[in-house]
């Protein structure tokens, strides 16, 4: 399991006697067997900026940084893949941040990359490269005539041609989970958001966030023309918005127009979950999966990491319950990242947290973020840190009656049994 890097062209390389290796949280940490799995279809490979790469000689076991003008390699995974571990590094320049992205710690081995993860869904309906990009730009063309008018469909068709987001790309192409933004707001200030950072952060936001308040009639048009088949989901609180349940009457209103005029498919929110009236509301107009955002069920991580603005993680907990009793098939965004998602005081609040809850499903997803940045806003571990591998394993074991995953899913089973 040989050191992969990179030259300043981005050209890549693996070194011929420097094993690869890996970190948790802040230490460097050998990499295993059993830990690697082949460098997934539709995963990318990218240079770590302002880095050196480090290796470590197979015959003393020693670290060492790699000589010469070279960078840190990462790869960057689809859904369906759980990373196990960040890639090792050393920064030249400790002031510079990552763009924001999860980082996974790949090698060379056996003639093929390899990363450190686990798969925890199947990726192929997330694979980016099932994605057309061809018809794509046709049905884009095809929607934007037949909703000339329809701000949102302007919106995400950028979201689709320019930044490739699969998710506003299904809206077009009818598939799969699509999206409806709503919220140019936020009712928190999540220290990696990557829609809407402060001049100040040191990170650039990837994408831009919506700035207009849209029309019901813009939300039903794009709702209806998604939900056409029993397995279609539309979603609102996307990667390009704030908190959808700050349009609370929007979505509302919506919901009960579609509602009115179509059965098929299901209604989703991807939310926050911090204004319990609000979600209280929403899920009462015929909300058929939610799906909560998290990096913790520790009140000083859970606040260190998102600024909650007016609420705390007992709201969040409060909403779920409601939506779980209400029959919504509730899942969790679970934002981990190796070296803390790991720690022991985090695993037992978690599968507190889920069984309070009632909690469906917990979505596995790679916190996009500098991991130093991270590490150096979130308290310390309190107990042992059991690595991710295992972290999956005690979820399964504890947690029978909850699905592990990666992404939204319809519910097993016909939505009249809840």
């Amino acid at each position: 399991m040989h050191l992969v890097y990179a030259d300043e062209q981005g050209n890549v390389f693996d070194h011929p006697d420097l094993y690869g290796i890996a970190r948790s949280g802040n230490d460097l940490v050998e990499l295993l067997d059993e830990e690697l799995i082949p460098l997934p279809a539709g995963a990318t490979l990218v240079g770590l900026p302002h880095t050196r790469p480090i290796g470590m000689d197979p015959a003393t076991g020693k670290m060492q940084l790699l000589p010469g003008a070279y960078q840190a390699v990462g790869a960057l995974l689809p859904q369906g893949f759980t990373r196990f571990y960040v890639p090792g590094y050393s920064k030249t320049d400790k002031t510079q941040l990552f763009p924001l992205f999860g980082y996974t710690a790949v090698v060379w081995k056996d003639d093929g990359f390899y990363v450190a993860a686990g798969q925890s869904d199947d990726p192929e309906p997330w694979n980016p490269e099932n994605c057309d990009r061809d018809e794509l730009k046709l049905e884009v063309d095809r929607i934007l005539n037949k909703y000339p008018e329809n701000r949102l469909y302007k919106h995400l068709s950028h979201c689709a041609l320019e930044y490739e987001c699969l998710t506003s790309s299904n809206t077009f192409l009818q598939r799969l989970e699509g999206a409806v933004p709503v919220s140019f707001s936020c009712n928190a200030g999540c220290y990696g958001c990557i829609s809407e950072q402060p001049d100040d952060s040191g990170f650039v936001a990837p994408q831009t966030r919506l700035k207009f308040k849209p029309e019901v009639d813009e939300v039903v048009e794009i709702m209806l023309e998604h939900l056409k088949t029993p397995q279609s989901i539309i979603s609102f609180g996307q990667g390009c918005e704030g908190e959808p349940s700050t349009q609370a009457k929007t979505i509302i209103e919506a919901i009960k127009r579609v509602r009115g005029q179509t059965q098929l498919g299901y209604i989703n929110i991807n939310t926050n979950a911090g204004l319990s009236d609000h979600m209280r509301a929403i899920t009462d107009a015929g909300l058929d999966l939610m799906r909560v955002s998290t990096i913790s069920a520790l009140d000083e991580h859970y606040d260190a990491y998102y600024k909650p603005r007016g609420y705390t993680l007992k709201n969040v907990e409060k909403s779920l319950k409601y939506a779980t009793d209400k029959g919504v098939y509730t899942s969790i965004n679970y934002l981990i990242f190796p070296g803390v998602a790991d720690r022991e005081e985090e695993i037992e609040a978690m599968i507190g947290f889920a069984r309070r809850t009632g909690l469906k499903l917990i979505q596995m997803r790679n916190l996009n973020i500098d991991p130093d940045a991270y590490l150096s806003l979130i308290p310390p571990a309190q107990g042992e840190i059991y690595g991710m591998k295992t972290l999956l394993d005690i979820f399964r074991q504890e947690l029978p009656d909850v699905v592990i995953g990666s992404y939204t899913h319809v519910p097993p089973v016909n939505r009249q049994a809840f």
